[in-house]
């Protein structure tokens, strides 16, 4: 297979300037080196509803929650190898099921086809992963690309024989920063190129582990007064494009509990207007 098919992790973010960023990757020099990805521009299809449910449902934020993608680690082409992947996550513990693909058959996949040499290849990724991800597309009937989701990521893992207490092997660290989505060009063949989703200057800063956060990177976020957030870049993209703020929206469906549109503005809720009015009818799986 040749790759990591399953992860289960924390995913911490912190929102950094290009000082703090400095100053933490200071820190880091002891213990951390640049990966085998290194510096790399990350491209996104994500797929939803025609009411965009799993956006909607994210953006809530629930303690569960779960989205499918596409994702390259570089400009695609027919035959370049992509990842299919199912990402969920459950009371802070992200799980991920991801399966490598060209991306001619990734696509295809997608769409619905049944050809027996992509079916072959999946099964030789990891039928468990591919069962997992067929069972999710038949439970959201009509799952389609909506979004292009792109930004330049450096990305950090533990020196080899880095002890538990300073991390171990599983700690790694990303710095995203030229977070870019669009609704049109849906295509991993295409430039990374969109709407800008941070201000000039700011990293999102991601720590992943399985566990604890070593004491020596608690300490530089306790020093600079880095303290985590919460930012989906999908939930992110998803409410630039209906007009609204993540916590617009997250407080229109908090406050709709998932009932009609109609009735949630006949309880004088405030939802604003976006070019696509999604449905709030309750998902259904």
């Amino acid at each position: 297979m040749g790759y990591q098919a399953v992860f289960k992790r924390y995913e911490i973010k912190y929102m950094v300037t290009a000082e703090q960023k400095a100053r933490i990757l200071k820190a880091m020099e002891p213990y951390m080196e640049m990966d085998k990805f290194g510096r790399s521009t990350v491209r996104n299809i994500y797929f939803d509803t025609d009411d965009f449910v799993l956006a909607r449902h994210s953006i809530a934020k629930p303690d569960f929650k779960e989205k499918l993608r596409i994702r390259s680690y570089s400009t695609a082409d027919a035959d370049s190898t992509v990842f299919v992947e199912l990402k969920r996550k459950f009371d802070g513990v992200v799980y991920k099921r991801r399966v490598g693909l060209c991306e001619t058959d990734a696509m295809k996949w997608m769409a619905g086809s049944k050809d027996p040499s992509i079916t072959h290849n999946l099964s030789a990724g990891s039928a468990q992963v591919t069962s997992e991800i067929e069972y999710f597309k038949n439970m959201y009937c009509g799952l389609k690309p909506v979004i292009f989701l792109s930004y330049d990521r450096e990305a950090y893992r533990m020196k080899n024989g880095a002890p538990a207490s300073d991390g171990g092997r599983e700690f790694r660290v990303t710095f995203d920063s030229n977070i870019r989505c669009r609704e049109s060009d849906l295509t991993l063949r295409s430039e990374a190129y969109g709407k800008s989703m941070l201000r000039e200057g700011m990293f999102l800063m991601e720590l992943k582990c399985p566990g604890a956060i070593p004491m020596w990177m608690t300490k530089i976020l306790s020093e600079e007064k880095i303290y985590k957030t919460s930012f989906s870049k999908y939930g992110t993209a998803y409410c630039s494009f209906m007009k609204e703020t993540p916590e617009d929206r997250a407080h229109a469906i908090a406050n709709a509990g998932y009932e009609s549109y109609a009735a949630a503005r006949s309880a004088g809720k405030q939802i604003h207007h976006g070019r696509r009015a999604p449905a709030f009818g309750r998902a259904s799986a």
